[in-house]
């Protein structure tokens, strides 16, 4: 998928999310997937601001993407959990 990746294992699934950046403090974000906010690390991007859309993974900042690309995302998401 491009800008973004899904993370697949036969036993189950682990998905990489979108969430959009609400806050930074240093290396970390404050992050809202849909109603979930957390915090995640920044460590392996550069150049994000707050309203930034970013993949998130075990609490860690993958890669920015375009908001399009979260929308498009999180809509296969709600389609899968259906």
């Amino acid at each position: 998928m491009a800008n973004g990746f899904f993370i697949w294992y036969n036993f189950g699934m682990c998905l990489a999310m979108p969430s959009k950046i609400i806050k930074i403090e240093g290396d970390w974000a404050t992050v809202q997937s849909e109603k979930h906010i957390h915090k995640a690390n920044l460590s392996l991007v550069k150049g994000v601001k707050v309203g930034d859309y970013i993949i998130v993974h075990a609490d860690l900042v993958l890669n920015k993407i375009n908001k399009q690309e979260a929308e498009k995302i999180l809509k296969m998401i709600k389609k899968i959990n259906k």
